[in-house]
């Protein structure tokens, strides 16, 4: 097969490990693989973005700019000649928040980004609005960066479902439906190659088609690819996961079809819901005659560390009883009938004959012990974390049982909030909202009696357009305006830097990359920034003085009254009330942030607040009682 030389874009270190160990990785993993990448020869190496920033904070304790920095280092990423360009995932206007900033904090953030060492910024758009990624394309390309435009594959709801189902997958089936009948289809390759080549006018100087839920089956890819290679001229790369079992057969189907740069994770990594395993990449393309411009014998050097990080995630891992079987493809010899396999996978993508290609992909997946396809994603087409989220959140809220019903409202939510993709942060605003509807109509309430705030902002237009005009009247319902209204850009207030008295007149934020995390991710930048505060306040008084004498804990005063408990577990962001303060019914009391998504807490009685029994950022289970109102 004549073509040129196919680049890797690995994403074991990010996406690979977001994907499957929920990005539990700690820096001194990182540390102890990064030596073995030096020679790897990745075209790109994806280290950064999507939830590192969020995540490291929020569960290692860990500072995401020291991260890239050591990732900066090792590739030497500064240099003329780096040893892999680094690369991140933006949401575009949203960045890695969950909320639409202004251009003064985009610029700011990717212009500390680029000195820390990053090279290409992937932007999208959870919209594929393309007012949402222009503005970013054009700071990147300004500040000495390569723009990656990614558009977000996604496909058309399926009609309303049958009444009854039959049997487990029919029941799947049935509340999802076909596609049998329905409206005119949105989402054809002409608009995927539209949004591509408006992204390139805009300046971006590699194309990827970003299929975050793995629902790009191998037709489709050939489809979009071939005609993205037609229509655009810069490099074009493909991002898929493996999750609904389409991931192996796409990426084959990509390289056929003249992809320049795939996505690709190293084998412990690799398959189940993350991207494809770059071991089985390689043996396609040697069965083919391409080329690929990566040294395997590096890739076999960080394969053997990674099994070491991969059972230290353990408690991550949701297949660490049935993991791949070990395997090198310079040294291990596979028997004959599984090179066959491989060998009859590529001549059944090279007649589109889908249903056979996908057959072969399965076994050899099977072969090596990848996890099978989940058919649950699969019928129901939605990203498997939105799935894996809503499953926690019906558990949070001791309501599991309402799972089906959530699961069937996706498509409703979904079209009612003007046939949004499903990709972060949309994905789990339209899967909360979904779980929401559920117990609303459990609860014997109208629809959307309880909406989140990123649900409001969505319909209210701040995100961006929709691929689909919201109606005015579904929008007055749950913004008590019919009106659009986009993003305000003067409305955005900067985030406070307080001094800590308690930490001796510390600011909260010591410099412009923490004021930035809190810019992005106030919530847990918060939390993360006082933990810094008080370890340098505490370092500086231990030398001080000696250490104080233990007072007695009081003794906690007893709840007399009535109080407003915690629907399901998270964290507090603001407090709106305070003791002696009249409350009457509807009146927010309080916000919590639950699967990050923000809630206001509204009372439903009347009353005088006797007391405030939590903080700001303290975490609460679910019924912890968070305002006591007077008897």
């Amino acid at each position: 097969m004549t073509r040129p030389k196919l680049q890797i874009r690995d994403l074991t270190l990010r996406d690979g490990q977001q994907s499957l160990f929920a990005t539990r990785m700690k820096q001194e993993t990182i540390n102890r693989l990064l030596p073995y990448y030096e020679d790897a020869r990745f075209h790109i190496m994806e280290v950064w973005g999507g939830a590192v920033p969020d995540s490291v904070m929020r569960y290692l304790d860990e500072s995401p700019w020291q991260r890239l920095r050591t990732f900066s280092e090792a590739m030497d990423s500064k240099s003329d000649h780096p040893k892999a360009l680094l690369s991140a995932l933006s949401r575009g206007r949203n960045l890695f928040g969950y909320v639409p900033y202004p251009d003064s904090v985009l610029e700011g953030f990717y212009k500390e980004a680029i000195a820390n060492g990053l090279n290409v910024m992937r932007i999208f758009d959870a919209l594929n609005d393309i007012d949402n990624v222009k503005e970013s394309i054009r700071l990147i390309n300004r500040l000495g960066g390569i723009a990656d435009g990614a558009v977000c594959y996604t496909v058309d709801p399926k009609p309303e479902a049958p009444a009854k189902p039959e049997g487990f997958f029919g029941k799947l089936k049935a509340m999802f439906g076909s596609r049998e009948e329905g409206p005119t289809p949105i989402f054809t390759d002409e608009y995927f190659v539209s949004k591509a080549k408006q992204m390139e006018a805009l300046g971006a100087k590699i194309i990827t088609l970003k299929d975050m839920a793995g629902l790009v089956n191998p037709l489709r890819a050939a489809s979009i690819i071939s005609a993205l290679k037609r229509e655009v001229k810069v490099p074009v790369d493909f991002h898929t996961h493996c999750t609904p079992g389409y991931g192996l057969a796409s990426s084959l189907m990509a390289i056929i079809n003249g992809v320049d740069i795939l996505d690709t994770n190293i084998w412990w990594f690799g398959g189940g819901s993350a991207a494809p395993a770059i071991e089985l990449i390689w043996i396609f393309c040697q069965r083919m005659g391409v080329e690929v411009e990566v040294n395997m014998e590096a890739v076999g050097r960080i394969r053997t560390g990674l099994l070491e990080a991969r059972k230290e995630l353990a408690q991550f891992d949701l297949n660490k009883d049935n993991m791949p079987r070990p395997f090198d493809p310079l040294t291990d010899k596979l028997p004959p009938e599984v090179l066959a396999l491989f060998d009859s996978a590529i001549e059944f993508a090279k007649a589109k004959d889908e249903a056979a290609l996908l057959d072969a992909c399965h076994k050899i997946e099977a072969y090596f012990g990848f996890p099978k396809p989940n058919e649950l994603v699969k019928t129901a087409e939605v990203p498997g974390g939105m799935y894996s989220n809503m499953v926690a959140q019906l558990k949070q809220l001791q309501s599991e049982d309402l799972l089906e019903d959530a699961m069937r409202l996706i498509p409703m939510v979904r079209r009612d909030a003007g046939l949004i993709p499903l990709v972060t942060p949309t994905s789990q605003i339209v899967g909360s909202q979904a779980v929401l509807v559920a117990l609303d109509r459990k609860n014997g309430k109208p629809d959307y009696t309880n909406k989140s705030n990123q649900f409001i902002s969505l319909v209210k237009g701040e995100y961006g357009k929709t691929p689909v005009a919201i109606d005015p009247a579904f929008r007055e319902k749950i913004t008590g305006n019919p009106e659009e209204k986009p993003y305000d850009v003067s409305a955005y207030r900067k985030p406070e830097n307080p001094e800590l008295p308690e930490l001796g007149g510390r600011k909260l934020a010591s410099n412009t990359e923490e004021y930035l995390l809190l810019e992005l991710l106030p919530s847990v930048a918060n939390g993360f920034l006082r933990k810094r505060r008080k370890e340098e306040f505490e370092a500086e008084e231990s030398v001080k003085a000696p250490a104080a004498e233990e007072v007695p804990a009081e003794t906690a005063e007893p709840i007399t009254g009535p109080v407003i408990a915690a629907p399901m577990s998270g964290r507090v962001v603001s407090i709106n009330v305070k003791p002696g303060q009249e409350v009457k019914p509807g009146d927010t009391v309080l916000v919590y942030e639950a699967m990050k998504m923000e809630n206001d807490i509204e009372s439903e009685i009347s009353g005088i607040v006797k007391r405030v029994l939590v903080s700001v950022d303290d975490q609460v289970a679910t019924d912890t009682p968070l305002i006591e109102f007077e008897n």
